[in-house]
């Protein structure tokens, strides 16, 4: 099962894609926002493209788990997939990914026009991280065919 990871911001929305097993994941690039339905035909694309089975979009909660304006966004983004989709979407809590990312990129000393770059991606990647180990908990390696 190959899933997509979406982490959809203001001005970019960074994409991650998984291997066929969903054991890993690999950043893929980010879609400029533009218009709503040039980004949907590009995702769309992406997920017929790759043969994604899913695809998991990080919902930025607050802190105490509430949601505030961005994330109310995000899930008005997410009904629009849905509707476009031929395939399960999913939210997923991306509290800090964002942050841990940035933390990472200064940390290995990447230039400021570089890491405005790569963040979206790479927080995608980490989204999509998440979302999969918690998959992974829940069914034994032997339910996935081909998968070992």
């Amino acid at each position: 099962m190959r899933y997509m990871g979406l982490d959809i911001g203001e001005r970019r929305i960074g994409v991650a894609i998984s291997d066929e097993c969903g054991f890993t994941s690999q950043p893929l690039g980010v879609v400029h926002r533009s218009n709503l339905q040039t980004e949907l035909e590009t995702i769309k694309n992406l997920v017929e493209r790759h043969d994604v089975s899913a695809v998991v979009v990080g919902l930025p909660r607050n802190m105490n788990g509430t949601l505030g304006p961005q994330a109310e966004k995000v899930l008005l983004y997410v009904d629009e997939l849905v509707r476009v989709l031929p395939i399960r979407v999913v939210t997923w809590d991306e509290r800090l990914t964002t942050m841990q990312v940035e933390r990472l990129l200064i940390s290995a000393d990447v230039r400021r026009k570089r890491r405005k770059e790569v963040v979206d991606k790479l927080a995608a990647s980490l989204i999509l991280e998440g979302y999969m180990a918690f998959e992974k908990s829940k069914a034994p390696l032997d339910d996935r065919p081909g998968c070992t």
